[in-house]
């Protein structure tokens, strides 16, 4: 079974720039464990038998196929007309990552 301990869930935490306190901290090494118990059981089950499943509801997608209506498309300018900030054909927005 992995490793997983208050060390591993502070880790993946700061990667998911999500914050967590310690009592969620402890609760999730315990959840992530009994996680990785409940896989390591389906790991030893055998599967030799059993015919692989990719769909098991018999549904089908509706598909279509695409039409470019050109009426309705807009020039890059006429686009570009309203926007605070472009450049050089493109939308400029402000930054939202910081890392």
């Amino acid at each position: 079974m992995s490793k997983i301990d208050q060390n591993t869930i502070k880790h993946i935490s700061d990667l998911a720039n999500i914050p967590v306190s310690t009592q969620e901290t402890k609760k999730l090494v315990d959840d992530f464990l009994k996680t990785l118990k409940v896989i390591d059981e389906l790991r030893q089950v055998s599967v030799e038998d059993v015919e692989p499943t990719h769909q098991v509801t018999q549904l089908t997608n509706v598909m279509r196929e695409d039409e470019v209506a050109k009426e309705k498309m807009l020039t890059q300018e006429e686009a570009l007309a309203n926007t605070e900030s472009s450049h050089k054909g493109y939308f400029v927005v402000p930054r939202i990552l910081e890392k």
